[in-house]
């Protein structure tokens, strides 16, 4: 057949257009991103891996930063992280498969493998451990407590012993959902109790040599040699410092990987080489006793973004964060891991999608008119209407609210952070992505941070705070049998702080009559009979209602 020689001249000057064309719009989207991560790409700073992922290949990845800054190493897609709760999700394939195989129940009493656990009447059972929802309290939370940081040692044997002395559960097993890595932490205990491997050598069989994840493993000692490891960071005034951990704790953490092996994990939730049963068993979501479903599957969470279905994960832990992000529907998927404490994968692996799925969302993003609001001044009868101290129920935090120089200053958790406003209710934070919105009819507030939920703020009753002589009541020796803990309150320039190497710094801010905060913690005085402090009860987020008696 012959062909006519315009007609094949065009038709070759139109291909060339159209492959002109998406060059040209692939090259302006990996300039998107990369200014992103400009701040890193730089030689005298940690930073990320990137991996972009769709329909199945990787189509952009590289390092920004630095893997080692004493030894000079550069960031490539080869470069090995710590990758901190992302790990949860090969914990609980590892349960998964264990329950395929017939070797356990996800409705089992956990109690059947772990009987050094106390008895709580209320049966806890291996499901509740995956989605969160056993109320057993934070192991990290209770080693904080202790004194013990992510950069101090101590032995997953001290931290089974400590487990065994807590009296009391921060729920009733089923009743609500909050994160708590001792649950993933003992499941990493089930699977070694039951397969007769340590968890690492279970993963490494079952699912990491499976998928060619050549360089992933748990690192259950310290002490092992990882090629092409980065090391840890944290900012400082001048520069950076070292921050590593010297735990051997795995299950809620402790994988070591590439962008490149979670690839391969990532191509499994479409190829299925371990399975299709096991891959629809890691997205089924939990169920609270009300019957309410929640977004948490098996160490991932499953919800929508701007109209899409999302499947994600972040980690964090010493000086490492990451993320997993995947748009299934799409076949899109976006892994980001650093070496960096205060770097935030989420954010920018979100903004990465938007980028690249912009024409395909339903939905604008999440606050996006409110933040974009143009800042305005307030006098100060407008400002001083929202200020106050505001209590989250669901998570026990406190925010204290002030006015200072047209802006609102707000503590919570130990942080201190002002809001500007673009509104009379309306108060936002554009770097970081907070907002809080007050609603006068109710004296309520909401408060947004970056992708998560907002906080449901009630405002507190107005109350005389304490003076001088009544505060020097709430002072002494404090201990705690569940901790084996003694904290001590004394009074310093008329303000009450701890005195104590294991307690914070911060001091004791009077929210409510007999309730303070310190830092993260709530503390709330217990009288006797009597009407005298016999002692208090502290509540630290993923450890709740510890009980200290007074000496």
């Amino acid at each position: 057949m012959r062909h006519h020689p315009l007609l094949s001249r065009a038709l070759l000057i139109l291909i060339c257009i159209c492959f002109s064309f998406s060059f040209t719009t692939a090259d302006e989207k990996t300039d998107k991103v990369d200014k992103l991560f400009a701040t890193w790409d730089s030689t005298v700073s940690p930073g990320a891996a990137l991996a972009i992922i769709k329909d199945g290949k990787i189509i952009y990845e590289r390092g920004y930063g630095m893997a080692d800054l004493e030894h000079s190493i550069a960031i490539t897609p080869e470069t090995v992280f710590r990758i901190g709760s992302v790990s949860k999700q090969f914990t609980a394939s590892c349960i998964a498969i264990l329950s395929i195989k017939g070797k356990i129940s996800l409705d089992d009493n956990i109690r059947k493998y772990l009987q050094e656990l106390p008895d709580y009447k209320i049966p806890i059972t291996i499901n509740h451990l995956i989605h969160h929802t056993s109320g057993l309290r934070d192991y990290l939370s209770l080693e904080d407590l202790r004194g013990k940081s992510e950069t101090d040692f101590y032995t997953p044997q001290d931290t089974m012993e400590l487990l065994t002395k807590q009296k009391t559960l921060n729920f009733s097993p089923g009743e609500q959902f909050l994160y708590s890595n001792t649950g993933y932490f003992l499941l990493g205990v089930i699977v070694q109790r039951v397969s007769g491997q340590t968890l690492n050598e279970f993963a490494i069989e079952h699912i990491f040599q499976h998928l060619d994840m050549r360089h992933t493993h748990y690192q259950d000692d310290h002490t092992t040699i990882v090629k092409n490891r980065a090391q840890g960071y944290a900012p400082t005034k001048s520069g950076y410092r070292i921050d590593m951990t010297t735990l051997d704790h795995v299950g809620d953490g402790g994988v070591f990987t590439t962008v490149e092996d979670l690839y391969l994990w990532d191509q499994d939730f479409y190829n299925n080489k371990l399975g299709k049963k096991l891959i629809d068993i890691l997205q089924k979501r939990g169920c609270l006793n009300n019957g309410k479903i929640i977004t948490y599957a098996f160490g991932l969470d499953v919800d929508e973004y701007r109209g899409l279905k999302r499947v994600h994960h972040s980690g964090g832990f010493a000086g490492f964060n990451s993320y997993i992000l995947r748009f299934p529907e799409q076949n899109f998927s976006v892994i980001c891991l650093s070496n960096l404490s205060t770097f935030n994968p989420t954010n920018l692996s979100t903004n990465v999608a938007d980028i690249y799925l912009e024409n395909q969302f339903t939905k604008a993003k999440p606050l996006k008119k409110k933040i974009e609001g143009k800042p305005l001044k307030l006098a100060p009868p407008e400002l001083d209407a929202n200020t106050g101290i505001y209590h989250d129920k669901k998570d026990q935090r406190w925010f204290v609210i002030r006015a200072e120089e047209g802006e609102l200053a707000v503590e919570t958790m130990g942080n201190k952070f002002k809001l500007l406003p673009v509104s009379k209710t309306l108060f936002v934070n554009k770097k970081s992505d907070m907002l809080l919105e007050f609603f006068p009819k109710t004296q309520d507030a909401k408060f947004y941070s970056g992708q998560r939920e907002p906080l449901n703020l009630e405002k507190s009753a107005p109350y005389i705070k304490p003076n001088l002589k009544q505060l020097t009541i709430y002072t002494g020796d404090y201990y705690s049998d569940e901790l084996l803990t003694t904290y001590k309150i004394t009074l310093k320039d008329g303000k009450l702080i701890f005195a104590h190497k294991n307690a914070p710094k911060s001091l004791l801010i009077s929210v409510a009559p007999n309730t303070f905060t310190a830092g993260w913690w709530t503390i709330k005085f217990i009288r006797n009979n009597g009407k005298k402090i016999s002692g208090f009860q502290l509540g630290a987020g993923r450890a709740a209602r510890i009980k200290f008696q007074k000496k």
